[in-house]
């Protein structure tokens, strides 16, 4: 508990005087009688006067006690903090055509993708995360939620496309996630694209849809994954050519403000995935309020209270003259 004005707390001082001075006052005022003798008074008798004179003097003191602290204006402070959250909605593109399947990250590229998008979106307590895939065309798989059971399960039922969907159209699926996220009201919208190809499918060239998704203001995080070497194993088909289009997956990135990254193992992905999850944090605001509660009331009150019994025990009960 504060005061307002704690200076007037300093007449508390004054009680004991006041005290004195009652003490004094109510002494001088008494009339002398005079009696032959004792036996005319009882002790009853006085020590009934003095009793009522010492409420009469505690009954003063406590009223102006009460008043002084009320002048005072005590005051209870509450402190309340408001967190606001600024929070991001993160689209997850990932490649799921056929050469996703490659061995040089364990047990596959894919695996691999699935597994750190996880602890990746765990990570993301606050924020709106989706997952779209794609490859000759693009699907989306889970829409905007913070529900990270849903996003779990729909992760793991993420398989390579079947043979008449495969193919790369990196295009296609920008655009279809710039789609998405027409709806969002969001400051910040991001999208991580995966892929391990180039761009041989769909009918939107990637950069066009890049500046599309840019004039959203979203942006785009791109990752090419796969290895240095020429060739990579799929198991049961034989070697594929790594043809990560580098150079387009930078434009993207470049076009709509964001980075491009390259994966060329398990360890490298992951880092890419922690990198950007530091570069897109939530922003939390801190907002700290200060309410004042004003308490003289329950000074006040019983003052008042204790007046009307103070008038109440002079006038009517006592008959006291101050």
């Amino acid at each position: 508990m504060l005061f307002e004005s704690p200076f007037s707390l300093t007449l508390l001082l004054l009680i004991p005087l006041l005290a004195l001075w009652y003490f004094k006052s109510g002494i001088k005022n008494q009339g002398t009688l005079q009696i032959s003798s004792e036996r005319y008074t009882s002790l009853e008798i006085r020590r009934s006067g003095l009793y009522k004179k010492n409420i009469i003097l505690c009954l003063h003191l406590l009223i102006t006690i009460l008043i002084i602290i009320a002048i005072s204006r005590p005051q209870k402070i509450d402190k309340i903090t408001e967190n606001s959250v600024n929070v991001v909605d993160i689209l997850l593109v990932l490649d799921i055509s056929s050469s996703m399947l490659a061995d040089d990250f364990l047990p596959n590229r894919l695996e691999a993708v699935k597994e750190t998008a996880m602890n990746f979106i765990y990570n993301r307590e606050e924020d709106r995360i989706g997952i779209l895939v794609f490859a000759g065309e693009s699907f989306i798989q889970c829409p905007l939620t913070i529900d990270k059971s849903i996003l779990k399960s729909l992760i793991s039922e993420i398989k390579v496309a079947s043979k008449e969907y495969d193919g790369t159209a990196i295009g296609m699926a920008i655009a279809n996630g710039t789609n998405r996220f027409r709806s969002s009201d969001v400051e910040s919208k991001v999208m991580i694209l995966l892929s391990d190809g180039s761009n041989n499918s769909g009918e939107i060239d990637p950069i066009t849809a890049a500046e599309l998704a840019s004039q959203f203001g979203i942006k785009i995080y791109t990752i090419g994954a796969g290895t240095d070497q020429a060739y990579t194993k799929i198991p049961g088909r034989g070697l594929i050519v790594n043809e990560i289009d580098e150079a387009t997956l930078k434009k993207i990135a470049d076009v709509t403000g964001g980075e491009y990254f390259r994966a060329t193992d398990i360890k490298a992905l992951e880092s890419i995935y922690l990198k950007i999850d530091e570069l897109e944090r939530s922003e939390i605001e801190i907002n700290e309020y200060t309410l004042y509660k004003e308490l003289y009331g329950w000074f006040l009150i019983p003052a008042l209270l204790l007046s009307i019994l103070l008038f109440v025990l002079k006038q009517i009960i006592f008959r006291v003259n101050d």
